[in-house]
């Protein structure tokens, strides 16, 4: 039994990572290699990948950027473990990365998909403008695995996740996802949809890759739209509902015919919402609410265009 490791990345320093890594590996040799897939970043960055470089590091290139979803495939497809672990970019070891390594190896037989978790700092950041990342992360991200085996589909992250090669195999990433949002969310659904267990254990990697409040917002904005035309293109909505909450709150408000309500009061107060979340004092009751209602105003935009199924 091997496991590769899978790094895609975009202009991002992962050298210390790779190092800690590498040094673990040695330790645990079930894990036979560590590829770096480099998603069109500038070529310094590039040059620091190249320089890992080793006869179990590798580095898969793109010359421009391809996506989230593309760049994972690719590395998949470049793997030689019958295990895939997909770790973010932007992550930090919390202890050794040998224990880290071995924390995989007492479930990897337990589950086709096993989710790891993540883990954020304890203390606020120091800079005021990265609150409402920190703030999210830490209340609606950060949790236990008896609290995500509840509902784990709903809980399933790419963000550190180890899968069974087979199985990622016949299902992949959606590559016409090329913005940011919920690749993986639509994972997750094709897991449910194929009868996959996912398990989540506790073995997290602290999330280090803090945006600005203005930078998060943006990000939560291309997830939004994401969710919303990937909503008209699953052919089970009841169950891709049931892997995000949004989606339960806004079958709710359609129940009720609340919707282009919701949609009125985003477009009338969208500004007045960004700039209370865009500072020292974020309100993670008012981001709820600015998610939903912006949501529901992309369900409309995105119901005149008649998309069509395909999951």
């Amino acid at each position: 039994m091997t496991i590769s490791i899978l790094i895609p990345v975009y202009n991002y320093d992962i050298i210390t990572l790779v190092h800690s890594l590498a040094g673990g590996m040695k330790e645990v040799p079930e894990f036979c290699e560590i590829i770096i897939g480099d998603d069109g970043s500038t070529e310094e960055h590039r040059n620091k990948f190249r320089s890992l470089e080793d006869k179990n590091i590798s580095l898969v290139v793109s010359n421009i950027n391809i996506g989230r979803a593309a760049i994972r495939n690719k590395l998949a497809l470049q793997a030689k473990g019958d295990f895939l672990l997909f770790l973010d970019a932007d992550v930090r070891l919390p202890g050794t990365a040998t224990a880290y390594l071995q924390g995989w190896l007492k479930h990897v037989r337990s589950a086709m998909a096993i989710c790891g978790g993540t883990l954020y700092s304890e203390n606020k950041p120091g800079d005021p403008d990265k609150f409402l990342r920190w703030q999210y992360g830490k209340t609606k991200e950060q949790k236990k695995a008896s609290e995500r085996n509840k509902h784990p589909y709903r809980y399933f992250s790419t963000f550190n996740v180890l899968i069974n090669k087979t199985v990622f195999s016949k299902l992949r990433f959606y590559e016409e996802i090329r913005q940011y949002g919920h690749e993986d969310t639509l994972l997750g659904y094709q897991l449910k949809i194929a009868g996959i267990n996912i398990l989540h254990i506790d073995n997290g990697l602290v999330h280090e890759g803090m945006e600005s409040n203005a930078e998060f917002l943006n990000k939560t904005k291309l997830g939004i739209e994401n969710l919303s035309i990937l909503f008209d293109k699953v052919t089970d909505k009841k169950t891709f509902s049931s892997c995000v909450a949004l989606l339960r709150t806004y079958n709710i408000l359609r129940l009720f015919r609340l919707t282009l309500i919701f949609a009125a009061a985003f477009i009338k107060y969208r500004e007045r919402m960004e700039r209370r979340l865009d500072s020292s004092t974020p309100s993670l009751r008012l981001f709820s609410f600015y998610k939903i209602s912006m949501f529901c105003t992309y369900r409309e935009i995105h119901r005149r265009r008649n998309l069509n199924p395909v999951f």
